[in-house]
């Protein structure tokens, strides 16, 4: 195996199940990250409220014709949980350590976080859910970058720590 399609491996070498085991804890605390921020914090210090849950139950009736409550959990939960995460531990980061070792891994982590926040608020909100591009720019776009950004540093710090390995 070459140098570099060794760093195109994922982060940890354990094998699956501990891979999968730190997705989801990565996910876990990121997502209690998220929710505490755009629920508690934010609105707490007079600034917007996050309602990713809504937006999910919009984006499902979009597509399906019809809100599902328990869809648009399960869709929130999903993208947290395993999807976002998992695209940092299989994706960005041993991207970032194959082609630009020298980027910092916080940096890649805060630029992580921007394109989350790029695919919620104009593919998802925006795209699918037909609401005004990054809704508007109004207070909860600038709510939504910074628990985004939130999101892919906690799990990111997650990673570098080997939290579950």
């Amino acid at each position: 195996m070459t140098a570099a399609t060794n760093r195109l491996r994922p982060a940890s070498d354990a094998g699956l199940a501990t891979l999968v085991l730190r997705i989801l804890v990565a996910g876990a605390l990121s997502t209690v990250a998220f929710d505490f921020f755009g629920q508690s914090v934010s609105p707490g210090l007079g600034f917007a409220n996050l309602a990713p849950v809504p937006l999910a139950n919009q984006v499902i009736q979009t597509l399906f014709g019809a809100p599902y409550s328990p869809g648009a959990q399960f869709l929130h939960y999903f993208a947290g949980m395993i999807a976002y995460p998992a695209g940092w531990f299989l994706f960005v980061e041993p991207l970032r350590r194959a082609v630009a070792p020298g980027v910092p891994w916080l940096a890649a982590a805060v630029l992580y976080g921007v394109v989350l926040w790029i695919f919620a608020l104009y593919v998802m909100a925006h795209l699918i859910a037909g609401n005004p591009a990054f809704l508007g720019f109004t207070g909860i776009t600038w709510v939504a970058l910074v628990g985004h950004v939130l999101f892919a540093v906690v799990t990111a710090i997650v990673d570098r720590a080997r939290i579950g390995a």
